[in-house]
């Protein structure tokens, strides 16, 4: 007579399920801020809004994942760093509405829980978190052996955050004359890796191998920089008057994401010799044989995010900005939209004082 099914013959461990919850509630607690002290393991997570201090609160939420990034990160067995990806991408996406993230929450689905593996996935969203100050208030960990094979594994993020309706960030007072400031980059971020992965096939590289343009690191290492959080020092640009706009530079590059801040009667005219592209986007140019207009469309090459600011309030902008540690360019100018094109190349000479 055959012994008695259990979930555990199915692939699913429920023990394994409920040490993980044990052993990542001192990363969820690390976390806290007001407004979220409740303890990891309810049903929902808890936020209470009035700890905000917003007088009439608008929420904005935004969802993401770090896409086939992962899939460098489990070829090199390299895992601390990509839950930082996860969270960058949502609080990214939040800050440019001039709203703080506030909580955030985790979805972690994967063929067999690898305890340790786990944990040291859910530290880096932990460390995401504390860098942008949001709350982990809860998520979601889904061991499900019919959707994905051994311990590969998928992610996705939720991020909800807070601004005062007043202090609304939506470009619509972008004006000819503003200027267009940089922020650098720490790298690729999270975006165009079926690209990268596939110049790294066709060179029949191994991620272990040394990266040609600095022997001291791998390509993993490269390839898995962790996304930059631009939370805080955005932030702090927007205590000052003169922020009209902000633009995080994801899928799309420069060409696709600036336009979504702008008004329809305006350009950016944008000088792409103020900034120098870092070494990994002109390698992945070079032995890809990718062009320039397709690198711009695709990574942030050195731009990872863009302000708009007014003309006037410049200097004290870029300062608020290299206080907490930017890298700032001046990038360009807005200009009139006299062709349709929202974004157009252009050079210093034209447009700087």
């Amino acid at each position: 007579m055959h012994s008695k099914l259990t979930y555990k013959d199915a692939g699913v461990d429920i023990d394994a399920g409920i040490k993980f919850v044990e052993k990542i509630k001192p990363l969820v607690n690390s976390t806290r801020r007001p407004g979220a002290n409740t303890d990891l393991g309810g049903f929902g997570g808890l936020f209470d809004l009035s700890k905000t201090k917003c007088k009439n609160p608008i929420l904005v939420g935004a969802a993401d994942g770090v896409g086939t990034k992962l899939r460098v990160a489990v070829a090199a067995e390299k895992y601390n760093k990509i839950g930082i990806d996860l969270v960058a991408m949502c609080v990214n996406d939040i800050v440019v509405q001039g709203a703080e993230p506030i909580f955030f929450l985790d979805y972690y689905a994967t063929g067999k829980l690898d305890v340790e593996l786990g944990k040291e996935i859910i530290a880096g969203i932990a460390e995401g978190c504390r860098d942008a100050g949001c709350a982990l208030i809860g998520g979601e960990t889904a061991e499900m052996p019919g959707m994905y094979k051994g311990e590969e594994f998928d992610l996705a993020g939720f991020c909800v955050g807070v601004v005062d309706r007043t202090k609304l960030l939506t470009g619509r007072d972008v004006k000819d004359g503003d200027v267009i400031l940089g922020l650098s980059s720490s790298g690729l971020h999270a975006n165009g890796y079926s690209l990268v992965r596939h110049v790294v096939g066709e060179l029949g590289l191994s991620y272990d191998s040394a990266f040609p343009l600095n022997n001291s690191l791998t390509i993993a290492d490269e390839l898995l920089s962790p996304t930059r959080i631009y939370v805080k020092s955005c932030l702090n640009a927007l205590k000052t008057r003169g922020v009209k706009a902000l633009a995080h530079i994801t899928g799309g590059g420069i060409f696709d994401n600036i336009p979504r801040i702008l008004p329809h009667n305006v350009a950016a005219g944008i000088d792409f010799n103020s900034w120098e592209m870092p070494q990994i986007f002109q390698w992945l140019a070079e032995v890809g044989n990718i062009s320039h207009q397709e690198m711009y469309r695709t990574f942030n090459c050195g731009i990872g995010m863009v302000a708009i600011v007014s003309y006037d309030r410049v200097h004290e902008i870029k300062e608020s900005l290299e206080a907490f540690g930017e890298t700032v360019y001046t990038i360009g100018k807005i200009i009139p939209n006299r062709d349709g094109k929202q974004v157009v190349k252009t050079n210093r000479d034209s447009w700087a004082a």
